[in-house]
């Protein structure tokens, strides 16, 4: 009985031990902090640095947090902030960085002045006036943004390409166009039609626009109660290519042959994810207003559906002729 006590104790003892040694190892592989050498190094060459973007960044006081390879906000509430504060750069755009920060455990890199600062002096008020001193400062109404870079705990010494690959979902320091840049952001579908200057259904504005380029003309029009505009590429005796937008989703591509043959295409053939398409409403009350007479059938229209429509070169009006911006 006194050996088996003993037997237990000694396994315990082994146990506490090895925990022991294995925590010990732990702290021995755990990467050194950051040193100063590294710290004033990173910010010399990152400082000043131009890069492409690959995600959208919002305006204002709320930028992106980047920890483990994941970006955040993202989705719906990402759009909400561009649409709340306007978009500070959006997929493909150049920017430059004008500031790197290294705090305990993350890096904070500041993209075209950073977001909107307030000085001290803006809050000094001249006794019996409402007015502030606000000196001429370029970065007073900075229209930039920033991303945080997390680490475990504190930040760890790295190098300069570790660091580039960490930041590789929001900057690209090696592309050499915004297309370049742009074209890893998105769909390897799309990526190849934009190649190949091909218009998807179900693309948005960007994307037809690195495809096709801007369109020398542009058609806006309502089809019942649904607002839709017309981006026109070519003229005759070429082919002409007429894409429709409902919002900033391509819901309809019409391609005039110089044959005279006609194509249409209305099937998504690519999905972002997340509906851009103003959705018409599908419920209306028994009382809604209505300029038919009693008894009169009105036929239904809708962008997306050539049967109901007139040929695309003359789409219906409810004013005395189509709005072209030029």
């Amino acid at each position: 009985m006194r050996s088996f006590h003993a037997g237990c104790v000694y396994c315990r003892s082994l146990a506490i031990l090895l925990a022991f040694s294995a925590l010990t190892l732990a702290e021995n592989t755990r990467p050194q902090r950051i040193s100063k050498e590294t710290r004033e190094e990173i910010v010399h060459v990152f400082n000043a640095e131009l890069v492409y973007i690959h995600t959208s960044f919002p305006m204002g006081k709320t930028g992106l947090t980047l920890r483990n390879g994941t970006v955040t906000p993202s989705g719906s509430e990402l759009q909400r902030l561009m649409a709340l504060w306007g978009p500070a750069v959006k997929p493909g755009d150049q920017a430059r960085i004008s500031d790197v920060v290294i705090k305990e455990d993350h890096i904070r890199f500041e993209i075209n002045g950073g977001p909107i600062k307030q000085k001290w002096y803006h809050h000094i008020q001249i006794s019996g006036s409402s007015s502030t001193i606000a000196p001429s400062d370029p970065n007073a109404n900075a229209r930039g943004s920033f991303v945080d870079l997390y680490f475990d705990k504190y930040v760890p010494e790295l190098t300069g390409p570790e660091l580039k690959q960490m930041l590789r979902p929001v900057f690209d320091f090696d592309a050499k166009s915004a297309l370049d840049a742009y074209l890893e952001t998105v769909p390897p579908k799309v990526k190849e039609a934009i190649k190949n200057h091909h218009v998807l259904v179900g693309m948005n504005r960007d994307m037809v626009i690195y495809a096709k380029g801007r369109p020398p003309n542009k058609v806006r029009e309502r089809a019942g109660e649904v607002e839709y505009e017309e981006w026109i590429y070519g003229a005759p005796p070429q082919d002409v290519d007429f894409v429709r937008f409902v919002g900033d989703e391509v819901v309809r591509v019409e391609t005039m042959k110089v044959d005279g043959q006609k194509t249409v295409r209305i099937e998504k053939e690519v999905d972002l994810g997340a509906p851009t398409v103003a959705k018409k409403q599908e419920d209306r009350p028994a009382t809604a207003p209505t300029l038919r007479r009693p008894g009169e059938q009105m036929p239904e229209s809708h962008p997306e559906n050539p049967s109901s429509m007139p040929p695309m070169g003359a789409p219906p009006s409810t004013s005395p002729g189509p709005q072209l911006v030029l």
